[in-house]
């Protein structure tokens, strides 16, 4: 509203309308009128805020065929009950003078609600029209006036039908829509329910054999066949993440844990975790500081799906270049490669889940979904990623452009290392939990297994444990939210430090376990080094 009408008095404007209102409450209690309808009516206005609506005008007595109230009460009614607007057709209901005599009125009457936030009707606006002019016209005049009579009545009832008809329509799309949208979130649900059980199910078996790797690597080091499968590992779980990453995408249940922090930081991180065997991409950094309000997990996932896609397309020792710097406000980073390019008429569908650009016979093997986790990501920073080629045999570059923070960073805190704990590892995974007990014990930590929810309750609730690692779905009627939840009721473990390790990782699954009493949510398999760094963070620190 411009400053010019904020002074505004409404409760003037209201009573100079030219059209009759009258306002009421929902149980039909008069709050007031303004002068048009106290003329149309002859009553003082004064005289009726707050008595109920047909105690003021009541049927006349004297019409035995009477109807104006009933008629009016169901239209009042119907507001209240749909909570939208309800036009009367032409209603003849007689005025009370002062002298107490009756007075033949015809009306055109609308009746509308005005909702609170929580969407009740608190008042309704009963707006009328008289039209007894129009009708008397007719009686009297009936040939002189009958085609203006007709095309004014006609007009009445039509607007008063097509109002009626828009209610029903309305009505009816409402309902449609609920179903649909119930139908919409039963759908949604399932497919949380899928992509949950596609993680569990396929992260298992990786955490099993990564595990097993991992052993593996303590008594027979260097073997040419331990780096194959490690690698093969590692790209069964990255694709294992893709997947469902990008449905996360598709859903918008993408998460992101944001903090100020330098984006040349996290582009040095990425190069590090770069295959050794790979050539080194050339990188052009400003000397400023790059702030930005990120997660640096995903980002670090973007930008490693950028070089992914950058080297899927280029010979292992052809150039990929990093740039980025500060325009406008924004940071831009650009992966260039001197791959084989594209229709630049492609360039907004590259970024669609399973999209690949057919290059002939070499064409990279992939599921099409890095670059479609790169918009998610950058979309969930606020920015946005575009694609640009000249063509085939010219390269590529791909430039994400993320906003700018003034946020200060946060002080990183300093935990000195953890020495051997007690701890108690439950899993229903036979195969995984020995891997994983062995690993630990080789770490110099005391570790019980227990494979069962009841073998894990029984041996928890005689031996105290700093740590305990437990699976959430132990295919018992007792899963590892409900062992959360009877350690912390109970005196031995409500300081303990617990930590869910499971193939379910979706937001939900880790808002579930945070609820229930874990302090860490970590997806299989196990990271040791994730597990070092929370565990460096002090154990037993947990406030009763």
């Amino acid at each position: 509203m411009t400053t010019e009408f904020a002074g505004l008095d409404y409760r003037r404007l209201f009573e100079h309308l030219p059209s009759p209102y009258l306002l009421m409450t929902a149980d039909f209690t008069i709050v007031t009128i303004n002068n048009a309808y106290a003329r149309a009516t002859m009553i003082d206005p004064a005289e009726v805020a707050g008595r109920p609506m047909f105690e003021v005008f009541p049927d006349n007595p004297d019409n035995p065929n009477a109807n104006g109230v009933r008629n009016l009460r169901r239209s009042l009614q119907t507001v209240v009950e749909t909570r939208r607007a309800d036009a009367m057709a032409l209603q003849r209901y007689d005025i009370r003078e002062p002298d107490g005599r009756f007075v033949v009125r015809y009306w055109s009457p609308i009746n509308s609600p005005i909702l609170d936030d929580a969407g009740r009707v608190v008042l309704i606006v009963h707006r009328v029209q008289d039209v007894t002019e129009l009708v008397n016209l007719r009686e009297e005049d009936r040939e002189r006036a009958a085609a203006q009579l007709e095309q004014m009545e006609a007009d009445l009832f039509s607007r008063a039908r097509e109002l009626q008809e828009a209610n029903q329509q309305l009505r009816a799309a409402n309902a449609a829509l609920a179903v649909a949208t119930a139908e919409l979130r039963a759908q949604q649900q399932a497919k949380d329910r899928f992509i949950a059980m596609l993680s569990h199910e396929l992260r298992n078996p990786l955490a099993s054999a990564s595990a097993a790797l991992d052993v593996l690597g303590l008594d027979v080091a260097g073997h040419h066949a331990h780096t194959v499968l490690e690698r093969q590992l590692t790209a069964l779980s990255r694709l294992t993440g893709d997947l469902l990453d990008a449905a996360r995408v598709v859903t918008g249940n993408l998460r992101a844990t944001r903090h100020p922090l330098d984006l040349r930081a996290l582009v040095h991180a990425a190069l590090d975790d770069l295959p050794a065997h790979l050539a080194r991409p050339v990188i052009t950094l400003p000397e400023e500081p790059v702030m930005i309000d990120g997660d640096p997990v995903r980002l670090g996932q973007m930008l490693t799906n950028l070089l992914d896609n950058a080297r899927k397309h280029t010979e292992d020792t052809a150039v990929v270049t990093v740039h980025l710097e500060i325009r406008d406000g924004q940071a831009h980073l650009r992966v260039r490669d001197t791959g084989p390019g594209f229709d630049p008429a492609l360039a907004d569908t590259l970024f669609d889940p399973f999209m690949r650009v057919d290059s002939g016979a070499d064409t990279p093997n992939g599921l099409g979904l890095g670059l479609a986790i790169v918009r998610g990501i950058a979309e969930l920073h606020d920015g946005e990623v575009s694609a640009d080629s000249a063509g085939a045999g010219t390269g590529a570059t791909f430039t994400v452009r993320l906003p700018l923070t003034a946020k200060p960073v946060p002080q990183a805190e300093e935990h000195p290392g953890h020495q051997a704990l007690c701890m108690l590892l439950v899993d229903d995974n036979v195969d995984l939990a020995e891997m994983y007990a062995t690993m630990l014990r080789r770490r110099g930590n005391a570790v019980t297994v227990a494979t069962t929810a009841g073998d894990a309750l029984a041996i928890a609730g005689s031996t105290p444990f700093d740590v305990i690692l437990c699976d959430l779905a132990l295919g018992e009627d007792i899963d590892g939210y409900e062992i959360a939840r009877r350690l912390r009721q109970g005196r031995l473990h409500r300081n303990s430090l617990l930590v869910a390790v499971s193939g379910f990782s979706q937001d939900t699954d880790r808002e579930r376990s945070r609820a229930a009493g874990f302090d860490a949510h970590f997806a299989k398999p196990l990271n040791l080094a994730d597990l070092d760094t929370l565990l460096a963070q002090g154990v037993g620190t947990r406030s009763p």
